[in-house]
């Protein structure tokens, strides 16, 4: 016998004809339903759907802030987490509360999942659009498990047998600061962070930081067991920068000392050619839609990667991130 649903009861469902990602949770906003109120039945809908679809975006409650973006993701069950060893630059807003990244407004960030440039990374992710802008600043997203079945297998085989291995050169006006990323200006704090994390520390002459980390570039969904596309290697290449940069960077400094780069896990290099692939494949599973004000995007952040597209006129996203996972 079908259960028949209370006048009120939430539901989700495709937000476009055709698609799954994201489902739509969505109320009338004249009816003024906060969305820490529902958040014990968003929750129900999270658990039943996060695992299938990946992303769910409740559209229409009402959310005074960033503070009550806070309660309504740590609401979810799990210690909001502090973005550590982060490759970008964010502020703190509130406790386990960021700015999304706050690179140039014309600049656009490809699809990534978070943090998958490390071993450690948080499984769910939350976006709440404050201010949408009035052109463009998208949130983009792709289904990752999608994304790891088109991968050519050749390059797919490849990229799991040898893994990747990121390097980081902080500082020098050129990136962040090893002090900003860690939090600290004592080399002790730092290596004692990086050591159990498999993050090689090297400091040069100059007294600047380079980090060397081996990292996954595949992974197993720990509940599902999907095989997912999990890494950073497409942002953190040298092919990432427009070819200007690329070479304006290259005649200041030698390629071991870019601000980020990215080689296969035994160092050897990966060609431009295999990354352009790797973004096609991203670009036949993109999907985005425009931010009203007031939306709370909730993602997995293993199932499915985000981006942002370029944007005109102000823009307040805010982040929180849970449920800490690692490789290690």
């Amino acid at each position: 016998m079908t259960p028949v649903l209370e006048r009120d009861a939430l539901t989700a469902k495709p937000l476009a004809q055709g698609g799954s990602l994201p489902l739509v949770v969505e109320v009338e906003p004249s009816a003024g339903r906060s969305l820490i109120d529902a958040q014990p039945e968003l929750r129900r809908l999270a658990d039943r759907h996060l695992p299938v679809e990946g992303g769910l975006l409740f559209r229409g409650f009402r959310l005074d802030g960033a503070a009550a973006f806070r309660e309504f993701a740590a609401a979810f069950g799990h210690p909001l987490l502090s973005y550590e060893f982060g490759s970008t630059p964010r502020s703190k807003v509130e406790a386990g509360v960021y700015t999304s990244t706050e690179y140039p407004q014309h600049q656009h960030i490809p699809l990534h999942n978070e943090q998958s440039y490390t071993r450690d990374w948080p499984m769910k992710i939350w976006f709440y659009c404050e201010q949408a802008a009035p052109e463009g600043g998208e949130t983009p997203l792709a289904d990752s498990r999608r994304v790891y079945r088109d991968m050519p297998g050749a390059i797919r085989k490849r990229f799991a047998e040898k893994e990747l291995a990121y390097v980081r050169n902080f500082g020098n006006g050129l990136d962040l600061s090893w002090t900003d990323v860690f939090g600290t200006d004592d080399r002790a704090e730092v290596e004692a962070f990086c050591a159990p994390r498999g993050i090689a520390c090297e400091w040069k002459d100059d007294g600047e930081l380079r980090t060397r980390q081996r990292c996954q570039a595949v992974a197993a969904h720990p509940a599902t067991g999907e095989m997912v596309w999990f890494n950073q290697a497409h942002l953190f290449h040298v092919s990432n920068l427009e070819p200007e940069v690329r070479a304006t960077l290259l005649d200041v400094v030698d390629e071991e000392d870019l601000p980020r780069n990215v080689t296969y896990g035994d160092g050897s290099p990966i060609d431009d050619e295999t990354l352009d692939v790797v973004r096609s494949v991203f670009d036949r599973h993109t999907v985005a839609f425009p931010w009203r004000g007031g939306d709370v995007v909730m993602l997995d952040n293993m199932l499915v990667a985000h981006g942002r597209a370029p944007f005109k006129g102000p823009r307040k996203v805010r982040v929180a991130m849970a449920e800490a996972h690692g490789s290690r």
